[in-house]
C-alpha cells in the first residue's frame, strides 16, 4: 500500500506533467503545504523529495522548492498508426536474432535490445536471495516446484495484484518462466492453428515470434502512441474478422509506451467479452510509470474471468531470474498442463528468492526509486535525440517504461541502418521487426536503460550521422 506521501507526489506529479504546475512555479513552503493538506511537515518534505528525486522539481538555496525546467523539444510526436486492416502470417524477424546476439556483447553500445542496464537492477539483491534461498532451503531447491508454483511466490504475487485493483487467488496463479512463457501458454489455451490475433501495431517483436511459432495470423490494429490501441478500429476488425484472441500492452507498450486510459481499459475488457474474444494482457512495464501510482490493469475491470493477465520481473528484477506469472481461473487447468509438458516447471530456487524479495519490501522499495531513475534516463535520450538527430524526426514521450520509438525520414531504411551500425558496435531495433508485414520501414526503437557516458554520445551522434546522409548524402546531422 502507497504511503500519504507517495499519493500526495504523484498527484503534484501529474500536475507537473498536464503543465496545471509550469516549469519555474514556486511550489508553496513546507510549513504552508502541511497546513494546506492538513498533514506532517515531515510528510510535506517526504513529498517534496519524492518529487526531487523524480526529476519534477528542485531545491534552490534560501528560496524553496521549484518546477524543474524541462527542455523545450522541437521534435514532434509521431502519430496513430494506420496498418492494413487484414490478417497475415509473421514474416521478417530474421533480423532479432542478430539483435539478441548484440545484447551480451560488451563491446556494443546496447540502444537495441529492451534489456536494462544492471545499473538499473536491484543486482545485489537479487544475487543475496538466491544464495540465501539455496543455503536455507536445500532440500525445497533440490525438487521440482510442479505447476502452478511455489505457494508463498504465488501468495505474494496474489497481494500486489489486489494493490493494483485486481482481486485474484493465489491459486489462480500459475508460475512461468518469464512473460514470453506466460503470453505463449496464455494463446496456446485459446487458440489453434490458422486462428486470427488482434495485436498493436508496432508490438513487441517476442509476441510476433510467439505468433508465428504457433501458427497463427496477425492482425494488425491501428494504436496511438499514449493512449494505445484503437478500440474503435478493434470493434470493426471484430465484425470483419474471426478474431479468437487480442493481445494488449496497455501500460507502457513497447515500442510506443503508451498508457490506455482507464475508460479505455474498461471499453476494451466490455467490447472483447461482448465478442467472446479472450484478452490476453502483458503488464511487464506496469511497475514502471514515472509517477509513482501504478497505473490500473485491464484485469482490474474484468468481471467475466475473459482475460488473462500475463507479467515478469524481467524489467525490474532481474532479466535472468526467468519469473513471471499468468492468470485466468476459467483457464487455469488447461494452463497448468500446457506448461506442465512444456518444461515440467519454473525453477525452484529463483522461486523462493523472489518471494522473499517481495515478502521483505526489497521489490517496493527498489521499484519506488528506479522508477526515478528511468524517467531521467528516459527524458535524457529524448532531448539527445532532439538535439542531434535530423529536423523533422519525431519522438514518443512516454510516460513509463524506457524505450523510445523514432520515426525517421521516409528515405531511411532502418534494417540497411541496423546492419551498418552493428560492425560499429552500435545496437538499435529496426522498426519492420515490430509489425508482422515489416511496416515500419523508416522507424528504430532504441531503448533508453543505460548508464550515460560518453560512449553513448558518441553512438547517438553515430546514428544521426548515418541517417542524415540517407536522407540528404553529403548533409551532416543537426547539432
Amino acid at each position: 500500500m502507497s504511503h500519504l506521501y507517495e499519493t500526495l507526489a504523484a498527484e503534484l506529479a501529474q500536475q507537473i506533467d498536464q503543465e496545471t504546475l509550469r516549469s519555474g512555479d514556486r511550489l508553496p513552503g513546507v510549513r504552508t503545504f502541511s497546513r494546506q493538506r492538513n498533514i506532517s511537515v515531515a510528510t510535506a518534505v517526504a513529498t517534496y523529495r519524492r518529487l526531487e528525486a523524480d526529476g519534477y522539481i528542485e531545491a534552490r538555496a534560501r528560496s524553496g522548492f521549484f518546477v524543474r525546467a524541462r527542455e523545450r523539444l522541437r521534435s514532434r510526436e509521431p502519430g496513430i498508426t494506420r496498418p492494413r486492416g487484414r490478417p497475415r502470417p509473421v514474416s521478417g524477424q530474421e533480423l532479432v536474432l542478430e539483435l539478441v546476439k548484440a545484447a551480451n556483447d560488451p563491446g556494443v553500445v546496447q540502444l537495441g535490445a529492451a534489456v536494462p542496464d544492471p545499473a538499473f537492477l536491484p543486482t545485489h539483491a537479487v544475487e543475496r536471495a538466491i544464495c540465501q534461498a539455496a543455503r536455507q532451503h536445500r532440500l525445497h531447491t533440490s525438487a521440482y516446484e510442479f505447476p502452478p508454483g511455489l505457494p508463498e511466490l504465488r501468495r505474494q504475487l496474489a497481494r500486489r495484484m489486489a494493490e493494483s485493483g485486481c482481486q485474484v487467488h493465489a491459486d489462480d496463479i500459475v508460475v512461468t518462466n518469464g512473460c514470453q512463457e506466460a503470453l505463449t501458454l496464455a494463446l496456446r489455451a485459446v487458440t489453434t492453428p490458422g486462428d486470427v490475433v488482434a495485436i498493436e501495431s508496432p508490438t513487441f517483436y517476442g509476441l510476433l515470434q510467439v505468433i508465428d511459432s504457433l501458427g497463427l495470423e496477425a492482425l494488425e490494429i491501428p494504436t496511438h502512441p499514449r493512449d494505445g490501441m484503437a478500440i474503435d478500429a478493434l470493434q470493426l476488425a471484430l465484425a470483419q474478422w474471426p478474431v479468437k484472441a487480442c493481445i494488449v500492452t496497455p501500460n507502457y507498450s513497447n515500442p510506443l509506451g503508451g498508457c490506455m486510459p482507464d475508460d479505455g481499459k474498461r471499453r476494451l475488457v466490455e467490447l472483447l467479452a461482448r465478442h467472446g474474444v479472450p484478452l490476453i494482457e502483458d503488464d511487464v512495464y506496469g511497475d514502471l510509470g514515472f509517477a509513482q501510482r501504478r497505473p490500473s490493469t485491464c484485469k482490474a475491470f474484468d468481471a467475466d474471468d475473459n482475460v488473462f493477465y500475463c507479467a515478469s520481473f524481467s524489467k525490474t528484477l532481474s532479466p535472468g531470474v526467468r519469473i513471471g506469472w499468468v492468470v485466468n481461473a476459467r483457464q487455469r487447468a488447461k494452463i497448468e498442463y500446457l506448461k506442465y509438458v512444456t518444461n515440467l516447471a519454473t525453477p525452484t530456487v529463483t522461486q523462493i528468492a523472489v518471494a522473499r524479495l517481495l515478502e521483505s519490501g526489497t521489490y517496493e522499495r527498489h521499484v519506488r526509486k528506479v522508477r526515478g531513475e528511468y524517467m531521467r534516463a528516459v527524458e535524457r535520450m529524448i532531448a539527445a535525440v532532439d538535439r542531434l538527430f535530423p529536423a523533422g524526426t519525431r519522438v514518443t514521450r512516454p510516460l513509463g517504461g524506457f524505450v523510445l520509438w523514432i520515426e525517421l525520414a521516409r528515405e531511411v531504411d532502418s534494417f540497411e541502418l541496423a546492419r551498418r551500425l552493428l560492425p560499429l558496435g552500435i545496437s538499435v531495433a529496426p522498426g519492420p521487426i515490430f509489425s508482422a508485414s515489416q511496416r515500419y520501414r523508416h522507424f528504430i526503437r532504441l531503448s533508453c536503460a543505460r548508464k550515460w557516458d560518453d560512449q553513448v554520445e558518441r553512438a547517438l551522434a553515430t546514428i544521426a550521422r548515418l541517417v542524415a546522409e540517407a536522407t540528404a548524402p553529403g548533409i551532416t546531422a543537426a547539432r
